[in-house]
């Protein structure tokens, strides 16, 4: 079974019923500064850490004074945009006295599903994450829709911690872990420690419990678990409510784990070496090896490129003999490859016309 400690890249789940007082509409603080003694513990110990946290409709909405029932979606929008400077403030100031600076980081579903832009936040994040800081991430409810949202914080915090590599997943929940039923209602119901697939059996256990801040249920926390651990990361579920919540946890507390099958980068890699390539580069032999050795491919490696592909596509990486090697998710579109290919990257703003990345394919997004 996974344990916290046993986690290099760590992403931590936050709903807004932990974060906001239901009754006051009022910042927890004192839990929060808490979680903030969390993360500090975890950064200590060498682990990055991601915190995806709701809580800025939850805040925005208690200062507009908008009640705790149902909002149309402009009231939302006005209650996100008020409400995330305080949620970004609240991190920054319970995060800084451990010497952690924050980072915020807004997203849309969007942000996902296009490839292109896909990659983009997952350079950022990487960048981030290399240079010490604790990414704050929420979705953009300022200006997501119903169509273009993820509507719930889990399936988000899921999908952060495949774009960044996560090995574990954190859900601090209203309640300690995955049952066979509800427990408020089955005095029955009987919690797993540990669940190794998630079967037709165990989804149809998942039932739709939220509560008025949040929108977030059991079943929206196994289609997260189904995310994570197809791409190498584990999952858990455990009580949030608590002081010092990942403490407890490491201590033993109550949690149920969803273990992945697999690591993060070989489940990345088998999902790149799937895909059907738009498009194909074909690289000198000094090029090729380099790849072998680890490296990212570089523009001045590349002899030849075909296809018609966009930023994000994927190409087929062949050699000198046009024996396909590798596929990977390039940074830059069929007619900007055919520009810069066998130039030096530091040549590519002067050839493009703007500052690019230096690699076209970075080692991370490549399977050999």
């Amino acid at each position: 079974m996974a344990t916290l400690t046993d986690a290099k890249r760590v992403v931590v789940k936050i709903g807004s019923a932990l974060l906001v007082d239901r009754d006051t509409g009022a910042l927890r603080s004192e839990w929060l500064a808490s979680v903030a003694q969390d993360v500090a513990m975890l950064k200590q110990g060498g682990t990055d850490v991601v915190l995806v946290s709701s809580g800025s409709i939850a805040l925005g909405r208690g200062v507009l004074a908008l009640g705790l029932g149902p909002l149309a979606l402009e009231q939302s929008q006005a209650a996100a945009a008020v409400g995330q400077i305080r949620l970004a403030r609240a991190y920054e100031e319970v995060l800084a006295p451990h010497g952690i600076t924050t980072a915020q980081v807004l997203v849309t579903l969007e942000d996902s599903a296009n490839r292109r832009r896909y990659l983009n936040s997952r350079a950022t994040l990487e960048t981030l994450l290399g240079l010490g800081a604790v990414p704050i991430v929420n979705e953009n409810d300022t200006v997501a829709t119903d169509e273009i949202r993820f509507g719930d914080n889990d399936r988000l915090a899921a999908q952060i911690a495949v774009t960044v590599g996560a090995d574990q997943l954190i859900l601090l929940s209203d309640v300690d872990g995955f049952y066979s039923a509800n427990p408020a209602d089955d005095p029955t119901a009987t919690r797993y420690d540990v669940i190794d697939r998630i079967t037709p059996q165990i989804e149809a256990m998942a039932g739709d419990a939220g509560s008025g801040l949040s929108k977030g249920g059991m079943k929206t926390k196994v289609m997260a678990a189904k995310t994570a651990v197809s791409a190498g990361c584990a999952m858990a579920i455990t009580e949030g409510s608590v002081l010092r919540p990942l403490t407890a946890l490491v201590q033993g507390a109550n949690a149920t784990w969803f273990t992945a099958q697999t690591d993060p980068q070989a489940a990345r890699k088998g999902w790149i070496g799937a895909m059907k390539p738009a498009g194909q580069v074909t690289l000198d032999s000094g090029a090729v090896a380099a790849l072998g050795r680890g490296n990212s491919l570089l523009p001045a490696g590349i002899t030849q490129v075909s296809g018609d592909f966009g930023r994000g596509d994927a190409v087929a990486i062949a050699g000198p003999d046009g024996a396909v090697i590798g596929t990977g998710l390039t940074r830059y579109s069929a007619d900007e490859t055919a520009l810069i290919k066998g130039h030096q990257s530091a040549e590519i703003e002067t050839i493009l016309g703007y500052p690019g990345r230096a690699a076209l394919i970075h080692r991370d997004d490549m399977a050999l």
